[in-house]
């Protein structure tokens, strides 16, 4: 990251807490049978972990029709085949992002016929490539390596196994979110990387992610998580020093904000890291605003720092990036893009920081909740 500021600024951001959260998360009618579909040669993919909270914040979506409609029909109609979906441990400052949040998420994923992301953070607050701080609970064995691989092992394990009992087991799994620095860490201030006790703890998550696969006769495809590609080229190369070769997905953020890399550098580290390491390439990861103009109260993220050169801030701006870094995934040989919170848009719900939407202006609807023209990189070439 080319500043730690500006990632402690934007990750803080996203702290977010509706004062709505009290609401009971209603259940919802699981389809025990989802109808089978043939191979996805490329996923587009948006993650909706902020879908329940927004809509307990009264926000609506609407679709071309201006309709209101449920939005995960809405990228579904749209093309979308792929839903992320993240988890926190136990995240006592809110009600959303825990496992029974998740269930939710995943419920309606299924429901609308997508396939389904399911990014294990291994934190109660947000992991990213500044902080990866364990858990509350596994706190006390942080320093007994042996002991926290079991504790990741159980955790990853008992939950996948308890989402297969509800018929909501994911197609993929993200061992960690953005691990650019070891996991698991005593506080939000980063250790220097021990690469024996790393590779330990993410082998041994990406072995209860195998095993559970097997024991319920499942595929559960495997991805690791990088912050920006330009990291993923060192990184990786030090992981299978470290013998972390058992996954099947190289996951990638890509925000040209954070990243030295521009579009056609991007593209050449996608080339070289399915070429090295014979693995499917995934940014899992992005977004681009339509505006620089703010809808509520919440200042945003992405500003006009955020801007890149031949991409304006506009819905066409917008549908260009989105369109042009597809086209630089598939020439690379990557097989998917997923948009980094499309849904989370301007609501009178209150954050750690302010009240409102820190993403409003990168959403993939506008002010009138109507989709933006962004909203057609899921259908077009």
């Amino acid at each position: 990251m080319k500043n730690t500021f500006i990632y402690i600024l934007f990750f803080g951001f996203f702290l977010v807490a509706c004062h709505s959260s009290e609401e009971k998360i209603q259940d919802l009618n699981i389809e025990t049978e989802l109808e089978e579909t043939t191979a996805i040669d490329f996923y587009l993919g948006a993650d909706l972990s902020y879908v329940n909270e927004m809509e307990n914040c009264n926000a609506v979506f609407k679709n071309d029709q201006k309709e209101t409609t449920d939005p995960f029909t809405i990228f579904a109609n749209e093309g979308a085949n792929l839903v992320r979906v993240r988890l926190w441990h136990n995240p006592t400052w809110t009600n959303y992002s825990n496992y029974k949040d998740v269930e939710k998420t995943i419920a309606r994923a299924k429901n609308a016929k997508m396939k389904v992301l399911l990014d294990f953070h291994y934190s109660d607050d947000w992991a990213d490539p500044n902080k990866q701080e364990i858990p509350a609970a596994w706190l006390e064995v942080v320093d007994n390596t042996a002991k926290l691989g079991d504790s990741i092992y159980n955790y990853t394990y008992k939950t996948l196994q308890n989402l297969h009992n509800k018929n909501l087991l994911p197609d993929m799994v993200q061992v960690g979110n953005e691990t650019n620095i070891m996991i698991l860490q005593k506080d939000d201030k980063p250790s220097a990387m021990n690469w024996s006790r790393n590779a330990y703890l993410l082998n041994k998550g990406i072995k209860a992610v195998r095993n559970i696969s097997k024991d319920v006769d499942k595929n559960i495809e495997v991805m690791l998580h990088i912050a920006q590609p330009e990291n993923a080229i060192w990184w990786f190369k030090q992981a299978k020093e470290n013998n972390v070769v058992d996954f099947d997905w190289i996951g990638l953020s890509y925000y040209p904000k954070w990243s030295t890399y521009n579009l056609q550098e991007a593209s050449e580290a996608f080339k070289t890291l399915i070429k090295t390491y014979n693995k499917k390439l995934m940014v899992v990861e992005t977004a681009y605003p339509f505006t620089i103009e703010n809808a509520d109260a919440a200042g945003n993220i992405l500003g006009a720092d955020a801007l890149i050169d031949g991409y304006k801030a506009t819905q066409e701006g917008q549908l260009k990036y989105l369109l042009d870094l597809k086209k630089a995934l598939k020439n690379a040989g990557a097989k998917g893009l997923v948009y980094w919170e499309p849904a989370w848009v301007a609501n009178n719900c209150s954050t750690r920081w302010g009240k409102g939407s820190h993403w409003d202006n990168a959403t993939l609807f506008d002010a009138n909740s109507v989709p933006t023209k962004g909203m057609n990189f899921y259908n077009q070439p």
